[in-house]
């Protein structure tokens, strides 16, 4: 049900955004909020509070948020209150920026290698995934893990490039397994 209403309204406001050719605005200030709300979990539990009336709820979000974000996305806020939606915000907001980033061929990349990559590594690596991805920009973020011995295990979206000596050596491991000794 979350994952609905999050995609329901996050559709909304992305759909709004681009009327009203405000993608990169909402982008910014929904980035922005998001830790806001997080980072004050006082303001949510408020607005969660079933003994507050919606619109002194609704005047709250005015207090804290009027003048410094866009009057439609305080539209939006006051929409999610009077509705009484504000427990999905931050679900609704991640769901908005997921089809920002898509609307804008912006991947998130995560990298998780044996050891630190150098400089020019990281900008080789992102140079051949630009070109093998119809992305235009990458969001690179990067790990290290000793267990996978050599090799690095890429991840883009919903697809794996594992190229770690750990998963070859489990794969060598397995057929091996299955060869039948005479």
């Amino acid at each position: 049900m979350a994952k609905l209403v999050s995609k329901v309204y996050g559709d909304a406001l992305f759909e709004t955004a681009i009327d009203r050719d405000k993608v990169d605005i909402f982008y910014e200030e929904v980035c922005a909020l998001v830790p806001i709300l997080e980072d004050n979990p006082e303001l949510t539990s408020l607005l969660a509070n079933p003994q507050i009336v919606k619109e002194e709820k609704v005047a709250i979000m005015h207090q804290v948020f009027s003048g410094k974000i866009s009057e439609e996305l305080m539209g939006f806020l006051s929409i999610v209150v009077e509705k009484d939606r504000q427990g999905e915000l931050i679900p609704i907001f991640d769901y908005f920026v997921q089809r920002v980033k898509e609307f804008k061929k912006i991947g998130s990349v995560s990298v998780t290698s044996a050891v630190e990559l150098k400089p020019e590594q990281k900008a080789r690596l992102e140079e051949k995934l630009l070109a093998t991805t119809h992305y235009v920009e990458l969001e690179m973020h990067y790990q290290t893990d000793a267990d996978l011995i050599g090799g690095m295990v890429v991840r883009i979206g919903d697809r794996v490039v594992d190229s770690s000596i750990k998963t070859r050596l489990y794969e060598l491991k397995r057929e091996l397994s299955k060869l039948q000794l005479a």
